[in-house]
């Protein structure tokens, strides 16, 4: 995450370093962790842990942060999910995405499972999922996370940017290096004729090998964001054939009901 800091001044002036570094400070937390310390801090942003404990006391101050002093950990509060919410309930997607999702779900096969994500850094976040009917099968959440390079939700993502906005992803990936940027030059260029070709980009085992998906591109009413819109499943269940057959053309359907595009 360090790399992520290192801005030209000269060219980026409205760019707050102490800002985003405290945001970074908020992403640490991951799936299924409460509390984690100052060295756990220093470690996943490689800042150094000086300036981890001012970030920290700023954020306990400011009430997105609670401290326990005695263990030396921290846990994320209530500040941070008023300001999860406010996002959530200003994103027009959602509300409208509920219908079409659930009736993806509810196609013929039973362990399809449907989301819809935006992008952030390199990685796309759900923002609202519709699990499948199956008990035992493809289990996500609000928030799950999945490689924005790797994943077909990503790469439907990527196809549907911006000629700037997709430069800006790549740009955060040659931060990390030139073989990463590289890479999603690569996959980005297999994913847009894939999508010429299909009208979805598909993702058989590339973001986790036991599971396949679809997706699309949707944008928001504005034009001024542009999500994914995926389907998927255990790969045991969820066979290429019937994705591309029968859930691709309903993804576009979806799609067309959901998106406004900007003009060109």
């Amino acid at each position: 995450m360090a790399d992520e800091f290192q801005h030209d001044d000269s060219k980026e002036r409205n760019f707050v370093t102490a800002l985003a570094r405290g945001l970074e400070i908020l992403r640490c937390f991951r799936s299924g962790e409460v509390t984690l310390t100052n060295s756990d801090f220093s470690e996943r942003t490689g800042l150094p842990k000086a300036t981890i404990s001012r970030l920290t006391y700023t954020l306990c101050a400011l009430d997105y942060l609670v401290a326990d002093h005695r263990a030396g950990t921290y846990r994320l509060s209530a500040g941070v999910l008023h300001l999860g919410f406010g996002v959530l309930s200003a994103m027009d997607i959602q509300d409208r995405a509920q219908q079409q999702m659930e009736q993806l779900r509810d196609g013929p096969n039973s362990y399809i499972t449907v989301a819809i994500g935006e992008q952030h850094q390199l990685d796309v976040v759900y923002l609202a999922t519709c699990n499948s009917r199956e008990d035992v099968s493809l289990a996500i959440g609000v928030g799950t996370r999945l490689p924005i390079f790797h994943s077909a939700i990503g790469q439907a993502i990527l196809v549907g940017m911006t000629d700037d906005a997709r430069e800006a992803v790549f740009e955060i990936a040659g931060r990390r290096g030139p073989e990463v940027e590289a890479e999603g030059r690569s996959r980005f260029s297999e994913a847009s004729a894939v999508y010429q070709d299909k009208g979805f980009c598909t993702g058989y085992g590339t973001w986790r090998s036991d599971v396949n998906g679809v997706a699309v591109p949707v944008f928001s009413l504005s034009g001024s964001r542009v999500y994914g819109l995926n389907t998927g499943g255990p790969s045991f269940r969820v066979k290429p054939k019937q994705l591309e057959a029968v859930y691709g053309p309903m993804l576009i359907e979806s799609a067309k009901a959901l998106s406004v595009r900007p003009a060109n």
